[in-house]
């Protein structure tokens, strides 16, 4: 977006330059910047909010780095007293100390540890974008627009925490799948001169939401016992395509066969559609995406179904893909 102001003031755009020096000048008058990171500078702050036994260094390093390349004011903050003294909470009152599963914990406890860290960097950023203005003493003070960070599969597969970071003023990636969003960051790598955007391509996707485990580091598709890549192929399936369960188990037991068995196939299938299903309360507090593609989970304005399902593990569709499993296998077996 900077770039393209920067190059509309180089073309003598006069509305673009009144609503640069309205915006962004700080009361320095006939102020113009003369790159787009000096205008993301004062448009943009960027925030990395970690914990220090969870957090990695390489990415703190990474959005450090990356803050630099394109000039948005950047600030590091950990918030371990912020988790702490909530999680003390519970204690205070109850007497009942929660551990992460790492240190002896319940898959419960595990959880909701991880939460008050999603959810406490959603307040934190709030925080800093009411308060920033004021901070950089921008005339009239005001407060920043929070941007979201939750794409089309994290919400289908309801791989996120309610009211966590996901939760802003707009999403500029909530209708854009993460294979799509790769795509363009590998763009953007060569157009826009940024190698260290190679680094977030060559990353695992980590949320380094739980305490640094050598033998069983945090990773996303470990955890969603699915690929990105997978998500993205069952979004597509399900929303451009219009497939249910054993629809797209039958369109992938074709798609997928030099990769997967039938019975892997419908492991997934059936797996995508639980989550799908049981997270979809999720999706009524999303935040408003820019809807750039038509695969959009966004239930409150691009997709007006229900949110509400039954379990699907009993369901009509489930049943016809154990059947379409056993007549395979068995024909498998005969052909042996």
């Amino acid at each position: 977006m900077c770039r393209v102001v920067v190059a509309a003031l180089k073309a003598g755009n006069e509305q673009v330059k009144l609503d640069v020096q309205r915006i962004a000048s700080f009361g320095e008058q006939d102020w113009l910047p003369s790159t787009p990171q000096e205008l993301c500078g004062r448009l943009l702050s960027t925030i990395y909010l970690g914990m220090k036994e969870q957090s990695s260094e390489e990415t703190r390093s990474r959005a450090e780095r990356l803050a630099k390349a394109i000039g948005a004011n950047h600030q590091t903050v950990w918030i371990d007293s912020v988790y702490q003294a909530t999680r003390d909470l519970l204690t205070q009152a109850t007497n009942f100390e929660p551990h992460f599963a790492v240190h002896g914990g319940t898959n419960q406890e595990n959880l909701a540890l991880q939460n008050i860290q999603a959810r406490s960097r959603m307040v934190t950023a709030y925080y800093f974008a009411q308060l920033m203005c004021t901070v950089r003493e921008r005339p009239g003070g005001g407060s920043l627009l929070v941007l979201g960070s939750g794409n089309v599969d994290e919400c289908l597969r309801g791989y996120l925490t309610k009211y966590d970071c996901s939760s802003a003023d707009i999403n500029p990636i909530g209708s854009i799948s993460k294979m799509d969003l790769k795509k363009f960051i590998a763009w953007a790598q060569t157009e826009f001169d940024l190698p260290i955007l190679q680094e977030f391509l060559e990353a695992t996707p980590t949320a380094e939401l739980t305490p640094h485990d050598p033998d069983a580091p945090q990773a996303d598709e470990e955890e969603m016992g699915m690929s990105y890549a997978e998500l993205s192929v069952f979004g597509r399936l399900r929303k451009e395509h219009r497939l249910g369960p054993f629809g797209m188990f039958e369109r992938l037991i074709h798609e997928w066969r030099d990769q997967h068995s039938p019975r892997e196939i419908a492991d997934k299938v059936k797996r995508f559609h639980h989550f799908y299903a049981i997270n979809r309360h999720k999706m009524t507090t999303m935040t408003p995406a820019y809807h750039a593609e038509e695969y959009s989970p966004d239930d409150n304005r691009y997709d007006l179904r229900p949110f509400l399902y039954p379990a699907f593990y009993k369901s009509f569709s489930f049943e016809k893909i154990d059947e379409k499993v056993e007549l395979l296998e068995k024909r498998a077996r005969k052909e042996q």
